[in-house]
């Protein structure tokens, strides 16, 4: 749309520039024909006034189109302003609750390291008893077979004597 009015001045100056300059008036009966020396310069002014109209309008279509781009350019920017400052708030919470996220994940890491190492104990404290028990059982068999070797050797000691 700016071309075209752009273009149409131009075909307006051109004309204007050319039309008078090159053919002042046009080629009639000379005797019937009366010479205004004033009237191209009326037409020529008229001409003139109305391509300064025009170019005011047309100068006027471009400040009214930039005021609406910039108050577009305007809009556009406060809603990614406004859009941005969401997606702040949004990060912010995002990792607020990733932060909680993860201290509460840190904490029962720690409760169950705590948990595995008081079972870890245990175990060492069972296979400790285990181990003892088993000294004992041991030291317990060896009580029991040299009581068993005592009796045998009594045994065949009345034996012996009441036979």
């Amino acid at each position: 749309m700016a071309y075209r009015a752009n273009q149409q001045l131009r075909d307006d100056l051109w004309d204007y520039r050319y039309k008078f300059s090159q053919n002042p008036l046009p080629a009639e009966d000379d005797e019937n024909v009366v010479n205004f020396v004033r009237q191209p310069a009326e037409h020529s002014s008229s001409t003139a006034l109305n391509l300064v109209q025009q170019a005011a309008e047309f100068f006027e279509g471009i400040e009214n189109q930039a005021r609406e781009t910039e108050a577009r350019a305007q809009s556009l920017c406060k809603s990614a302003a406004q859009r941005l400052r969401l997606a702040e708030k949004q990060r912010d919470a995002a990792e607020c609750a990733c932060h909680d996220v993860v201290q509460e994940f840190n904490g029962k890491l720690e409760d169950v390291t705590q948990a595995l190492h008081r079972a870890q104990q245990r175990i060492v404290a069972a296979e400790d008893h285990a181990l003892a028990a088993e000294f004992r059982a041991q030291a317990a068999e060896a009580l029991l077979h040299t009581a068993n070797q005592e009796l045998a050797a009594i045994e065949d000691m009345i034996r012996k004597r009441l036979l």
